[in-house]
């Protein structure tokens, strides 16, 4: 029986696998998971199949048959209950079912044909910590554990009869002897970091926020699967750039002009301070509408080649489309996108073109 519920139980996950991945496009435009994650779940609603079936109206309600009817005559019961009160009917009620983010990561992976990407860095390795958590029969006298060597010996001579009470004299054997033992705990190293960046001026709305977070979510959800540990950093500019925590990058109200090069300059500063490149693993990513100050643009090329492209796995620019943004800045990031493999640049017109902007930064495996 246990087998069986087992194998009901596989079969019922390879089937739910597969109605998400049929489903994953629209999951990925809609940004509704961001809203269902937990800690490390996420809930999805499970498509279902309506039986169709007859509805049958009650009799004496009402309504109009055949022939001429008055001009607002109800033609039936509209939905729910009729009149105050609570309604006696049921409801419609979705399924929902948990994912492991690691497993929509993968899942993202199949679907995108993602390849696994090739760490750089010591911090790619993990150490070892030592716990002495278990208890061998062998080891040196410098580990042995006297309290439970004399509980043994005690018990040994209890059991043989050997332990006199009005002589309590307890003598360990060799086979008495315990020791403490330790076992290798393997402890990960945090192993990359994903600093972002975003346009918070006057051109760039709630809607081009929004989008921004669905692709940082699902950019996250693959690194994660890439590297045993993840830290995360936030840069906001209009004309200046500041570091934000994580609520404060998707929520700030937008205002003011547009300089890309301050993002940059600071991007910079917390690698310098904090990210050594020879340990770290550091992924850049820039959300704009492409609008900037037209004598900031070679500042923007000048930071990115002398102070940021020597030293990140990947630096992607991902444009959002605003109706009020010029969207120049990706023409000027094309020449040196020809010339340095680490730049990808992604257009991310709708909620429709996030799939192919993340396909986008990582089809190369950085």
């Amino acid at each position: 029986m246990f087998n069986r519920l087992e194998r009901d139980h596989a079969r019922f996950r390879q089937i739910v696998r597969g109605k998400i991945k049929q489903e994953l496009k629209k999951y990925i435009s809609s940004g509704e998971l961001i809203g269902r994650q937990g800690k490390d779940l996420i809930s999805i609603p499970l498509p279902q199949i309506a039986i169709p079936h007859f509805c049958y109206g009650e009799q004496q309600t009402g309504g109009v048959g055949q022939g001429e009817g008055e001009p607002g005559t109800p033609l039936g019961p509209g939905q729910g209950g009729r009149g105050p009160g609570a309604g006696d009917q049921p409801g419609d009620h979705i399924l929902e079912v948990e994912v492991s983010l690691e497993e929509l990561a993968m899942m993202l992976g199949e679907e995108l044909e993602l390849p696994r990407i090739q760490p750089k860095g010591e911090k790619n390795i993990t150490s070892q910590k030592d716990r002495y958590t278990d208890i061998s029969q062998t080891g040196p006298e410098s580990l042995r554990h006297f309290r439970r060597t004399y509980k043994k010996a005690l018990r040994r001579q209890l059991i043989s009869g050997q332990y006199d009470p009005r002589r309590p004299q307890v003598i360990p054997t060799r086979k008495d002897q315990q020791y403490r033992s330790w076992k290798a705990i393997p402890r990960p190293e945090s192993t990359a970091v994903i600093i972002y960046m975003m346009d918070v001026s006057g051109s760039m709305g709630d809607e081009q926020k929004d989008l921004v977070r669905t692709a940082a979510f699902w950019i996250d959800t693959w690194l994660c699967t890439q590297y045993a540990g993840i830290e995360s950093r936030y840069i906001a500019h209009d004309a200046e750039a500041r570091e934000v925590d994580q609520e404060a990058f998707y929520r700030i109200r937008e205002g003011g002009g547009t300089q890309i090069s301050s993002a940059y300059r600071l991007c910079g500063e917390l690698i310098e301070a904090h990210f050594d490149p020879a340990e770290w693993n550091i992924y850049c990513f820039h959300f704009s509408d492409g609008d900037n100050q037209t004598e900031d643009n070679s500042r923007c090329l000048e930071v990115l080649e002398q102070d940021l492209l020597g030293k990140v796995n990947l630096f992607g620019y991902g444009q959002v489309h605003s109706p009020h943004g010029s969207g120049g800045f990706s023409h000027e990031l094309q020449r040196l996108a020809a010339e340095r493999e680490e730049v990808i640049i992604a257009q991310i017109r709708g909620r429709e073109e996030i799939l192919e902007a993340i396909r986008a930064f990582f089809g190369k495996g950085r």
